[in-house]
C-alpha cells in the first residue's frame, strides 16, 4: 500500500485531499498542529506538529513516502504601507520555509520509494498582480521557484508540481467570504461567477500525486476560474 504525507491535512484542501486518498485505499500520515475535522482510524495516522517551530518537533517515518503534500499557507492581505518586516517573515516562514523542513525531513523516505511526487502550493496573486498582496505574493513566489528547482533537482524519481488557486471556499478564506457581499465580489471577479471548492484542489492534488500524472514534472497550475487568463466583461 502506498503512503502519502499531507502536512495540514485536518481542514480545507488538505483534509479533502485526505478524504479522496483514504476512499482509493492509500495510507495517509497527517502531520498539523489541531486535529480539527480529521478522522483518524484504518488508514489515517495522526501526528501533531507545527512547521514553524525547529524540524525536530517533525515525527520520525520509517516507511518509504510516495507522496508529500503541502498545505499549511496564510491569507494575509494589507496595503503594502501597513506591513512591516515581520509580516513578510511569517509569510515566508509558514510558506516557504516550513516546506524545506517537511521536505528536507523526508526526502530519504521518498527517495526509498520506486517513484515519489510533490505537491506544493502557490497563488494567483504572484503572476497576476493583486493589490495588498505583497507579503503573500512575495512568499508563494518563492514556493514557486523552489518547485521548479526541486523538480530538476530531485528528477527523475522525484516529481515536484505547484497548484495556484485563486480564492477557494476554506477556513483559511473564511473572512474574506463571511458575509453576502464579500462573497457576490469575489464570485463576479471570476468569469465563471463563482469561488473554488476544496473538493475541487484536492482532485487535482490527487491527481498529480497519482502515476497518471507521471509526466508531470516542474509546472505550476493555475485553478483559478480563469481569473488570470479570461475576462468576459
Amino acid at each position: 500500500m502506498k503512503t502519502y504525507l499531507i502536512v495540514g491535512g485536518t481542514s480545507g484542501i488538505g483534509l479533502e485531499t485526505v478524504k479522496k486518498l483514504t476512499s482509493l485505499n492509500k495510507h495517509v500520515i497527517v502531520i498539523a498542529r489541531e486535529k480539527k475535522g480529521l478522522i483518524v482510524g484504518e488508514g489515517v495516522e495522526y501526528f501533531s506538529a507545527d512547521v514553524t517551530e525547529s524540524p525536530g518537533v517533525l515525527p520520525d517515518i520509517s516507511s518509504p513516502i510516495n507522496g508529500i503534500v503541502y498545505c499549511p499557507g496564510t491569507i494575509n492581505l494589507k496595503p503594502f504601507r501597513s506591513l512591516k518586516t515581520e509580516d513578510f517573515q511569517n509569510d515566508f516562514e509558514v510558506n516557504l520555509l516550513g516546506a524545506v523542513k517537511v521536505i528536507n525531513k523526508y526526502l530519504s523516505n521518498l527517495k526509498s520509494a520506486e517513484k515519489a511526487s510533490i505537491v506544493l502550493f502557490s497563488t494567483v496573486a504572484v503572476q497576476t498582480g493583486m493589490q495588498y498582496h505583497a507579503s503573500i505574493a512575495s512568499a508563494k513566489g518563492a514556493v514557486e521557484g523552489l518547485t521548479r528547482s526541486l523538480a530538476a533537482e530531485l528528477s527523475p524519481t522525484i516529481r515536484v508540481n505547484c497548484i495556484a488557486p485563486s480564492i477557494t471556499n476554506t477556513p483559511l478564506a473564511e473572512k474574506l467570504l463571511n458575509n453576502e457581499v464579500k462573497l457576490k465580489t469575489s464570485e463576479d471577479r471570476h468569469v465563471l461567477r463563482r469561488i473554488g471548492d476544496a473538493s475541487e484542489i484536492a482532485e487535482l492534488t490527487t491527481f498529480l500525486l497519482s502515476e497518471s500524472s507521471g509526466f508531470i514534472t516542474g509546472q505550476i497550475i493555475k485553478v483559478d476560474g480563469g481569473i488570470s487568463s479570461v475576462k468576459n466583461f
